[in-house]
């Protein structure tokens, strides 16, 4: 029997148990997704940040309980939709995880779109970006290289993902530097700006598209588990870093049905729906009461909260010896937002109306593009250190230094 037919069966089976046990069973499959991260403890969090925002509470005590309360629910829909692509077979499990593996960042934005907070929006996308190019993948050389003197991986996909990064940076310097350098009126650079944005968005997010195809059918043998890995396991995920890495991490059969994940999946987004509105709401009286800056906010604290499920499970496969498969999901959820999540913002602004582009300040595009070169030198070896990751932490430290004093009005 060949693997794909194995994991057909497989993935039949276990969304017949799964439908059934949850059915005859919901309390007790409700108190295993419970128990499936510690992280769900937090989940105390989403009723009293709701209550707080309807109540309308102090705006610190708003933002610091929805801050919370992302965080498990950021845990529990990346949990729901490794579920449900368990449940639906490889390839579209693997579309599934390329889809909603940045979820919790596009329900901010978006909703932070509606409230024209753009500063926000952009802050926060090159944000997560930093965070997964830098403070994650720092941490997962760091925990690599406690255990192992040299973490080796497939230098192959490392150059691959590192010239898609590339690309990305380089596509947000182009409305940067077209913004500098026109000598039209305000209202004509306002309007070429977005022609250029959104026609570089439509080609990134088609690039994608062939990147998908690429990762999940076309060359997924070259993004198996096993290789370049420390210690090598025999593996199926057959292209699906993100779906292996929370098996990975996550010890355990599974808990859910595909009507269960499905279900899961609903709740989690709707529950971060009402708690993204809450939080930028309150992000405008934080910034006056704190001194912090929007920018700040944005691009440091979001990123980090938004998606700390996954950051763990990178951190957790890395320490395992698993550096091929840490990388490829860390340096992957940074390219999908680059990539996927950016551009798409971007078109979904222009059908809201609102003039939304891919020119961020010169500033942080500079910062953006040069934390791209410093982790194409870093990665292009085929081998990590510790070093290479305490490297990786002082360069974010001080970038979150720099723009704790970047004044948003810049």
């Amino acid at each position: 029997m060949s693997s794909s037919e194995g994991s057909r069966i497989r993935a039949t089976l276990a969304t017949a148990k799964g439908t059934a046990y949850c059915i005859m069973y919901p309390g007790l499959t409700t108190w295993a997704v419970l128990k499936s991260s510690y992280i769900n403890i937090l989940l105390v969090f989403v009723p009293v940040g709701i209550i707080a925002g309807a109540l309308d509470l102090p705006p610190g005590a708003i933002f610091c309980l929805n801050f919370l309360a992302i965080v498990p629910l950021a845990a529990l829909l990346s949990f729901a939709t490794e579920e449900l692509s368990e449940a639906v077979g490889a390839h579209i499990g693997g579309l599934l995880n390329a889809t909603f593996g940045n979820a919790v960042e596009l329900i901010v934005s978006v909703i932070a779109l509606q409230k024209d907070q753009f500063r926000l929006v952009q802050a926060s996308i090159l944000g997560s970006v930093l965070v997964n190019i830098l403070l994650v993948l720092g941490c997962c050389f760091i925990a690599g290289g406690i255990r192992r003197s040299e973490s080796k991986y497939d230098p192959t996909v490392a150059s691959i993902m590192s010239a898609l990064q590339t690309l990305a940076a380089a596509a947000l310097i182009v409305p940067a530097i077209l913004y500098w350098t026109m000598k039209r009126s305000a209202e004509g650079d306002t309007i070429d700006i977005l022609a250029v944005s959104r026609g570089a968005a439509i080609i990134l997010i088609v690039l994608y598209l062939f990147y998908l195809y690429f990762q999940l059918f076309s060359h997924k043998d070259l993004f198996r588990e096993d290789v370049g890995n420390n210690d090598s396991d025999d593996s199926d995920f057959e292209g699906d870093p993100q779906g292996a890495a929370q098996k990975e991490s996550h010890q355990g059969g599974e808990i859910l049905g595909s009507a269960g994940a499905l279900t899961c999946m609903i709740v989690s987004v709707v529950c971060v729906g009402f708690c993204a509105e809450f939080l930028v709401d309150s992000i405008e009286s934080v910034v006056e009461e704190t001194g912090m800056t929007t920018t700040f906010i944005g691009l440091i604290l979001l990123p980090i909260v938004s998606n700390a499920a996954e950051h763990v499970t990178a951190v957790i496969v890395s320490w395992k010896g698993k550096q091929n498969l840490a990388m490829l999901v860390d340096l992957g959820s940074g390219m999908q937002i680059a990539l996927f999540v950016t551009p798409l913002l971007v078109l979904i602004s222009w059908g809201m109306g609102k003039p939304f582009s891919l020119h961020f300040q010169l500033f942080e595009t500079v910062v953006f593009f040069v934390s791209v070169l410093v982790v194409n030198f870093l990665i292009r070896g085929g081998s990590s250190n510790y070093l290479e990751g305490v490297m990786c932490l002082g360069w974010y430290l001080i970038i979150a230094l720099a723009f704790f004093y970047y004044p948003d009005d810049q």
